[in-house]
Order: structure tokens, then sequence, then C-alpha cells
């Protein structure tokens, strides 16, 4: 006979207070993606606040996107961006087994959600300066490390705000296989995306001044990827930019 197909799971619609592996308890479901889903959960030993992340087994074959993250994860646990390792628990779900990836818990809010409370729905250029440089700082030491995150968008950037500044983590990477060039341009590209959107996008483009299309190239990616080949070309760049230029 072969091999049981596995059942493939899409939600587990985890409610709040429910005990998991006899030492988390869930509090809140946080969000969703491709891989599985994240909750804030309680570590009921020591009162710690963690994030859960518990990955649909058809989509999580031999273990190995845990394997891929808990690994990546442990070679950048010097990248301060980064939400942090903690543990990896196991648990059945529905009568599969479900690996469940246990992580820091940063308070905070998704980027798109923090976007649609400012006014307008948008930040002003300078605003958006600021978040820029601060994600470009943050995916520099990834890229220094010879890795990429291969997932940047909204929905993987916590943000916290005081005043001009930001401070920021990012969740969820995605596996392209092994690290190249063209993944650290994709994330390059990426940053100058979520800048470009959270400026206003195409909506407002036309009306900025000469200096920030100088930084989103008109999104072209040919363009993008010449003057900045890295994350840290791309920090640079901006923390020596001149407004007055044509």
């Amino acid at each position: 006979m072969g091999a049981k197909r596995r059942k493939r799971v899409f939600s587990f619609n985890l409610d709040p207070g429910m005990i998991i592996a006899n030492k988390y308890e869930v509090i809140d479901f946080l969000g969703s993606g491709w891989e599985g889903e994240v909750y804030r959960v309680r570590e009921r030993c020591i009162g710690v606040e963690r994030a859960a992340k518990f990955f649909f087994p058809h989509r999580n074959d031999h273990n190995r996107a845990t394997k891929f993250y808990a690994r990546k994860l442990h070679k950048l646990r010097h990248c301060p961006i980064l939400i942090q390792y903690h543990t990896q628990e196991h648990i059945r779900f529905d009568g599969e087994p479900v690996t469940v990836l246990v992580s820091e818990y940063v308070e905070g809010e998704l980027l798109g959600p923090f976007l649609g409370r400012q006014p307008g729905k948008h930040l002003s250029p300078f605003e958006g300066l600021h978040l820029l440089h601060v994600l470009a700082a943050g995916v520099e030491k990834i890229h220094q490390a010879h890795e990429y995150h291969g997932d940047l968008h909204d929905d993987n950037v916590i943000i916290r705000r005081w005043g001009l500044s930001f401070y920021v983590k990012l969740v969820d990477m995605y596996n392209w296989g092994a690290p190249r060039a063209e993944n650290i341009r994709e994330d390059v590209f990426d940053l100058i995306r979520i800048f470009y959107d959270a400026i206003g996008g195409a909506r407002l483009y036309s009306r900025h001044p000469q200096a920030i299309k100088n930084v989103c190239c008109g999104l072209k990616r040919s363009l993008i990827s010449r003057k900045f080949k890295t994350a840290g070309h791309l920090r640079r760049y901006l923390e020596t930019m001149k407004w007055d230029d044509g």
C-alpha cells in the first residue's frame, strides 16, 4: 500500500484559552500566510507571551519548512530586525502531526493597517524615507550575512512609531533556495516597493519631488538593480541623497 495521504489543513481556528502542548495558552490570532497561521500565546509556567506559527502539514512535508526557518533564524540571530526563534513544539490537529515554531512576540501593528490609519492612508515622502531607511538598515545586516529575506511586503512588517522614528521587525521569510545575487536584488526591489506604496503609490507618484523619484526609479527593476545592488547601498544612498537635484 502507498503512503497515507495527509489531510489538507487550511485553518486551525484556535480559540483563546486553548492549551497547546501542555505549555502554551492561546491568546489571540495574529495572521495567516501560505504556510500556516500565527497566534499570540502565553507560556504558562512563566507567563511570557510568545508568537507561535502553526504550519499546515501538507505545506511542511518532512518538516522542510520549519527546518528552513529554524536554521535561517539561528544563522541570522544577530540581525535585530528579525524576530528571534525560541523553540519548536509538535502537536496533533485533526489527527495530523503539526509543527509549531515558537518565537519572541513583538508588540506593534502590521504596516498595512498602520498606513490605513494615516491621513490620506499614506505617509508623507519625508516620513516614508525614515521608514525606508530603518528597513534598509535592518535588511543590510541580513545581506551582510550573505542571506536574503525573500518575502518583504506590508503584511510581513511589524511597525511601531515614535515621532519620525520607526521601530520595525520583519516576520516570515521565503525559501527560494540557496542565497544568490538575484535574491538580494529582489529584497532591494521589495524595499523600494514598500516605500513607493507607503507614500501613496501610483496615485501620488507624479506629485513627488525628483529626489523621491530618484529613489523609486519608476519601479523599473533594471534601474533599481543597477543603482542599489544591496540594502547597504540603498541605506548609504539615503544618508547622502540631495534634495536639489534636477
